[in-house]
């Protein structure tokens, strides 16, 4: 078998409660698109504009993601502040913007509560 046999991440899977209205707010708030869906699993794929799909999956489990324990998506951007505006005017609630030496970024998160960061890479 190659060194290689492992490509990249395909896809990263978020559970959410109800498919149905989170899939409307990842395209509606985030301007993400479907690129696949599947009602028997209860799942949908959403393209993120880069090689990384986003699922997500519904489950009946109860979401409580935690800040300082749960792995979540970083979604790039050319201007934080811009995407915070953005999301704001799209009744997303974001948090802080914070900038250090090496990024600007923010957190906010889904209507399921998983949290969800936009970051800036500075040049």
């Amino acid at each position: 078998m190659s060194n290689h046999f492992l490509q990249g991440i395909d896809t990263l899977i978020l559970r959410v409660s109800n498919i149905g209205t989170s899939k409307t707010w990842y395209i509606e708030k985030l301007g993400l698109k479907s690129i696949h869906e599947d009602t028997l699993l209860k799942l949908v794929v959403l393209d993120t504009h880069s090689p990384t799909s986003l699922t997500l999956w519904e489950t009946d489990e109860n979401i409580q993601p935690h800040p300082l324990t749960a792995a979540y998506p970083i979604f790039r951007t050319p201007n934080a502040r811009e995407a915070n505006n953005e999301l704001k005017k799209r009744g997303v609630t974001v948090g802080e913007v914070i900038t250090d030496h090496v990024v600007t970024y923010f957190t906010f998160r889904d209507p399921d509560g998983n949290i969800l960061e936009a970051c800036q890479v500075h040049s």
